[in-house]
């Protein structure tokens, strides 16, 4: 386990440093309190076996546990002589109570603060992934699978919570109580402890090596399990294409595969972690009869550093360190466990932004001239995806990319909110470059209407709105009026108030579009980017939705990516793109004129 790793998970707990401390007073509490618990056993035995053997002169003060037995010793004597063994053990069995009374109550209080560590501690670090999820490129995303991201804010915080903060109480409390019961048997008798401290590490050896390749074995899982949880992400996604081609067998049998082995490994774990248990007990079992063998050896021989009494006091507080012992053990496993978990965490944590903002970044708020171009070059890899790419597209006019898939049009409007940056070359608004902006600024200027409408498991009016948080019911309205949504939104059960499903499955592909344009509209941005807005919708809902993007166009810049060429005959300015470079641009009728690249693609849409 690298501790810098374990060092992180803790920074999410210094916050909460407070509520650590008084956990920690109320552990020194109880543990004192155990501890005198368990020293009432001597004059307890004292009084039953050696009624004779009274204490007259009251010790003097220090600290040992000697002392300590004596004094009580001392007093109960008193009570004795002055009122009668009767009296003397109701008083003790009471005075016994009271100490487990109140060994309980700061055992409770320590937990009770640390339940609020606990939970706190991993509200931050789930709120801290899912920030990160946030800025993170969507380059990003194209590397992983996306239930594997889901397992990690998900199962594997949960496994943190888990195996590391639920145990954050036992490492604290099981060394406090440890240290101080390893003082009390030091004061009863130095050998015995120095014969326990001399055995006890064999154990802790064994633990240690069977816990390293426990963590090994761990991340391993929790990796399959990942790959499980995208497994089932992918199933329901794409349940459609496994009906339709005959492949739920095939699926079935995919995911009984992962299944399997991901349980073979997990029984595995489960096994390794569980041998904790029973291992530490048999170790202290074998260490209580040597202590056992070696005490009465000490006592049997003459030994009168240590009394009959004080002996089985040694036992008893002895026997009290097997379950600190036997937690902070168990413990250590799940550590090892969870850091595995942790691992994956922080591999989102740390993963690069890549989209970086300067820290002396310019405010922008409007769009006055013109959007540049210039000798942009953009590679996934080793691939050059744009290559010198030059272009220019001024305010208030209508550009429209067009080409073939995979030629680079998406990619090119993606550079401007800048999802991804350039590799090569600039792109400029009113002459500066995007990146010496606030990445916030010039999204802002932007309004984006994708071919897959974005929508999310809420109400309409919530839908529209996202992302401006002060819009009214009046101005939502009204957006949706110019996305020629507002007929059949209040044609819904509950009007704007309606849940629409998850992705906005309970409305038509072009009722989810122009809920998208009314969204666009509401933010009333300068810059319009249109990708392939209309390519999957009917006739009937593409002529509804044109007639709402002529609306929100007009006055406004836009850059369209078409697929049907009819749609973008009106452009000011057409772009061409193949293989990633401008081969053709100009006005429709220049286009056709030149009977090249577009007018092929013009032909090819009318003969179908």
């Amino acid at each position: 386990m690298k501790i810098s790793k374990f060092n992180r998970v803790l920074g999410f707990v210094k916050p909460y440093w407070g509520s650590v401390a008084l956990n920690i007073v109320f552990v020194i509490l109880s543990t004192i309190f155990s501890l005198f618990s368990f020293s009432m056993v001597v004059p307890f035995l004292n009084l039953l076996f050696n009624p004779n053997n009274l204490i007259t002169v009251r010790p003097e003060f220090s600290l040992s546990s000697d002392v300590l037995i004596e004094t009580m010793n001392y007093y109960i004597s008193s009570i004795i002589i002055n009122k009668g063994q009767s009296t003397a053990l109701i008083f003790i069995c009471a005075l016994l109570v009271f100490a487990f009374f109140l060994r309980n109550l700061t055992t409770y209080m320590a937990s009770f603060y640390m339940a609020s560590v606990r939970v706190n501690s991993i509200k931050d670090f789930r709120a801290a992934v899912y920030n990160k999820i946030l800025v993170l490129p969507l380059s990003f995303y194209s590397k992983h699978k996306k239930g594997d991201i889901i397992a990690r804010i998900t199962t594997d915080l949960q496994e943190i919570e888990v195996s590391i903060m639920n145990y954050l109480d036992v490492f604290i409390k099981s060394p406090i109580t440890i240290i101080a019961y390893f003082a009390y048997m030091l004061g009863v008798s130095w050998q015995l402890t120095l014969f326990v401290l001399c055995v006890l590490p064999i154990g802790g050896i064994i633990i240690g090596k069977i816990g390293k390749s426990l963590k090994k074995d761990s991340k391993e899982g929790q990796t399959r399990l990942a790959n499980i949880i995208a497994n089932i992400e992918e199933t329901i996604s794409g349940l459609r294409i496994v009906k339709a081609f005959n492949a739920i067998d095939y699926t079935n049998e995919k995911f009984a595969e992962q299944n399997e082995g991901y349980s073979k490994l997990l029984r595995f774990v489960h096994r390794k972690r569980d041998l904790s248990s029973p291992m530490s007990e048999l170790l202290s079992a074998i260490v209580i009869s040597v202590v056992l063998w070696f005490g009465s050896t000490l006592i049997l021989s003459g030994d009168t550093t240590i009394t009959a009494a004080n002996f089985i006091a040694y036992i008893v507080v002895f026997s009290q360190i097997i379950p600190p012992a036997k937690s902070f053990s168990h413990g250590f496993y799940n550590l090892q466990k969870g850091m595995a978990s942790a691992e994956r965490v922080f591999e989102i944590l740390d993963a690069d932004e890549v989209i970086h903002e300067k820290t002396d970044a310019k405010n922008i708020d409007e769009f006055k001239d013109s959007i540049k171009y210039n000798n942009v070059v953009f590679r996934y890899g080793k691939d050059d995806v744009l290559k010198n790419i030059n272009l220019t597209v001024e305010k208030g006019k209508m550009i429209a990319l067009v080409g073939e898939s995979g030629g680079g049009k998406s990619t090119m409007v993606d550079l401007l909110p800048r999802f991804y940056d350039v590799c090569e070359g600039s792109i400029t608004i009113d002459g500066t470059d995007i990146r010496d902006f606030k990445i916030n600024d010039i999204r802002g200027l932007m309004g984006i209407v994708s071919q897959e409408s974005i929508l999310f498991n809420d109400t309409v009016h919530n839908n529209i709105a996202f992302g401006m948080e002060n819009a009214t019911r009046e101005e939502v309205i009204e957006a949706a009026k110019v996305a020629n949504a507002h007929d059949f939104i209040m044609n819904l059960e509950n009007g704007y108030d309606t849940y629409i499903g998850d992705r906005g499955m309970n409305l038509s592909g072009g009722q989810r579009q122009r809920l998208s344009i009314a969204r666009a509209v509401l933010k009333n941005p300068p810059i319009l980017i249109l990708d392939e807005a209309t390519s999957s919708l009917d006739t009937e809902s593409e002529k509804l939705v044109q007639d709402a993007l002529a609306k929100v166009m007009s006055n406004r810049t836009s850059i369209v990516i078409a697929h049907r060429l009819s749609t973008i005959q009106n452009a000011d300015d057409i772009v061409v793109l193949a293989k990633g470079n401008i081969v053709e641009q100009g006005k429709h009728d220049e286009l056709i004129a030149k009977n090249g690249v577009y007018k092929r693609l013009t032909d090819l849409q009318s003969f179908n």
